[in-house]
Order: C-alpha cells, then structure tokens, then sequence
C-alpha cells in the first residue's frame, strides 16, 4: 500500500520503515513498545523511548484489567513527554532479549493514546524487526524526556460497556467479532468457562498479519478476503473483543481507520468480564451459536 496509509482526517496512519526513516528527525515522538525494557536496552530506533503498555491497566472490582483512572493517564503520558500537539508513532517487536513479543504492544499503546484523546498516532507497520530486515539504524543512547502537560479526554464512543453490550450484541445490525486464537474460540482456554460469546465470530488478530512478521499488515486485499467470508459489512455496528481487550485492538484499529467503517466499537472488558457473571452463557465448537 502507499504510506503513510490513511483516510481522510483519520486519527491512526500506519507507515513504513522509508517514512520513518525519512521523518526521524521531524517534530514526531517515538515510542519503542517491545515486550520487555531489556529489548529497549539491548537495541531500539533513533530517539525512540520506552513504553510499557502493562501500566495502563489494574485490578478493578474483579475485572484485572480496567484502564487506570483518566487523572493517572494524564500523569504518566505528561511524565512521557507526550503532547497532543505533537504526533506519535509506535513501534514493537519480537524482543531480541526476552522473545516474548506478540505483536499486539503497537496497537494496545495507538488504541489507547486515541481513546484518552490524542488525534495524531503512527504506527510502524512490520514494527523494529523489519526495520533491523532493511538494516536500518539502531541505537543504545536513551533519548531524554521533556516532560509535558497532558489532559485525557475519554473518548467513551470507541469502546462499550458490558451492560450495552449484551443488550445490543444480538441485534441483526451487530456484528460481534473474537479476536483469539481459534482454539480459545472453539474450546478450553484460559478462563473460567470454556469457547465463546454466543453470536460471535472468530477473526483472529493474528489472521489480519504476516504470518512472519505479526507487526506487518497483510495485503489489503487479504484482509478484505478475511472479512468477507464472515460477512462483516460496513453498514453494522462491528464490535471486537477478545480475552481482555488488547489483542481486540488489531482489529478495532484496522476496522475503524484502515478499512474505514463508521460504526466500530471495543468491548474492553471482553471474555474475562463475560465469564464472570454466572448467568452468562458460552458456546464452543467452530460455529457462532
């Protein structure tokens, strides 16, 4: 595709290792979002600084994963330096040291930033190990931090509630989409009930990518194909979710600002908030219902 790709007046632009190499310099704040500090450490791209996603979410109730507070966002991004006048780009990988990437710190972090009201988020498509693929440059020196004044603006309108949710989800014009690996759709997984939301589809995030590089977009094409065979048309409300809400993110970014659907919302709690209650039921076997 042609870089950076988006679409009109679009919060979220995916772009390529030639553009950022192109822009290092510019007025852009980078973030590395490996999977552990010692894979920033051992090697990261030219200005770039550390991120950990893993902070962004605590225990609330017996939900593990809710967002901290919007106040601690705005702490914690000002003590990052990030501005919203200022755009950002993302970048993840396998992680040289620890091997523990997954592919899904980029989009969790570019998520995030627009759900607590950032408007200009990059993401590096194909992440640090195609950058190292073209043998690009790579750094050890820690960029200093200027810290900055940032304020949160929760964007509610990007991610739905548990009680709207089951309220809606079986609506004729919803479309509920499971982002897990298919053998947690279909059957025992993690959690404390077995497969997945009743109506539910499975589209992997994985499925959406590289099957060499799970920070490289597929062909666009390929992901139309994807989306096709599971009927997933513009003219639904497209709800994702996953196990708790983060690898969910692939496909709300993807939906909501490289396919362009107007109608795309997060179920942020996901199957962990699902399986809490006793009253709610879970289907396994390959079929949404």
């Amino acid at each position: 595709m042609n870089y950076p790709h988006l679409l009109g007046n679009t919060k979220v632009k995916w772009v390529d290792t030639e553009w950022l190499e192109d822009n290092l310099d510019n007025n852009l704040t980078i973030f590395d979002v490996q999977p552990d500090i010692h894979d920033y450490i051992k090697e990261h791209i030219h200005n770039a600084f550390y991120f950990n996603e893993w902070f962004l979410r605590e225990m609330q109730g017996n939900n593990p994963a809710r967002y901290i507070p919007h106040d601690a966002i705005s702490t914690i991004f000002g003590k990052l330096g990030i501005r919203n006048d200022k755009p950002i780009l993302f970048y993840t990988g396998k992680g040289s040291y620890s091997k523990k990437g997954d592919g899904w710190g980029q989009t969790m972090a570019a998520y995030s930033l627009v759900r607590f009201g950032h408007e200009n988020v990059h993401i590096l498509d194909g992440g640090i190990d195609k950058w190292k693929k073209e043998e690009r440059g790579l750094t050890k020196v820690f960029p200093t931090v200027e810290e900055s004044e940032f304020e949160a603006e929760v964007h509610d309108e990007y991610q739905i509630e548990y009680g709207e949710f089951k309220n809606i989800k079986d609506n004729d014009d919803v479309v509920v989409l499971d982002a897990r690996p298919f053998k947690y759709y279909a059957g025992p997984s993690l959690w404390s009930k077995e497969g997945h939301i009743p109506g539910a589809k499975n589209l992997q995030a994985a499925a959406l990518m590289n099957p060499k590089n799970r920070q490289l977009l597929k062909p666009l094409d390929e992901i139309k194909s994807l989306v096709e065979e599971r009927e997933v048309t513009p003219d639904k409300t497209v709800i994702c979710y996953c196990g708790t809400g983060r690898e969910a993110t692939n496909l709300f970014l993807v939906f909501k600002w490289y396919l362009d659907y107007p109608d795309v919302r997060l179920y942020e709690g996901s199957i962990t908030e699902w399986v809490q209650r006793d009253d709610n039921p879970t289907v396994t076997g390959p079929s949404p219902y």
